[in-house]
């Protein structure tokens, strides 16, 4: 199966790894979480080839997770500006869950070299997922998959916005 095809398959995951998992996306996340905002600062932030990082943000931009801000339009170019789309905001759990694995098994011997400060009420923390209803830690073998009512019926394929 082609990475692609993972949009057509009837599963949230999969759809979301054939955007998400392809290569630097993580890292354009990352820095657009760390205010990254032109496409300047994700290329700095990030290393990437332009012609990749171009790439990579149309693609985010299509499935909705950013959109492109115009700030200035000159003869030559246009600037624009790559924002958080709601979509995109509500990835930050993810985002922050990640975070935390990767402090604890990615040999960062010395700690994190980052933190969380919850501003609401100034703490330093970490991601959790938990339960919506009793409170407590999801753990994966304390969790069955159940079919959902979207598992009798296909979705059509998840596509970029407006495409037909």
């Amino acid at each position: 199966m082609k990475h692609d095809e993972l949009l057509a398959v009837n599963c949230a995951l999969s759809r979301t790894a054939a955007v998400l998992g392809e290569r630097w996306m993580i890292a354009i996340l990352r820095a657009a979480y760390f205010r990254a905002r032109t496409f300047e600062d994700y290329q700095r932030a990030t290393g990437i080839a332009r012609n990749i990082l171009t790439e990579r943000l149309q693609k985010l931009v299509d499935f909705g997770i950013f959109e492109r801000r115009t700030y200035a339009e000159g003869e030559r170019r246009t600037l624009s500006e790559y924002r958080l789309t709601e979509a995109g905001l509500e990835l930050y759990p993810v985002i922050a869950a990640m975070l935390k694995w990767g402090e604890k098994h990615t040999g960062l011997i010395y700690g994190p070299p980052t933190e969380l400060l919850h501003r609401t009420c100034g703490e330093r923390t970490q991601a959790r997922v938990v339960c919506e209803h009793c409170g407590d830690d999801l753990i994966a073998h304390e969790v069955e998959v159940l079919p959902g009512p979207g598992a009798a019926k296909l979705a059509p394929p998840w596509l970029p916005i407006g495409a037909t």
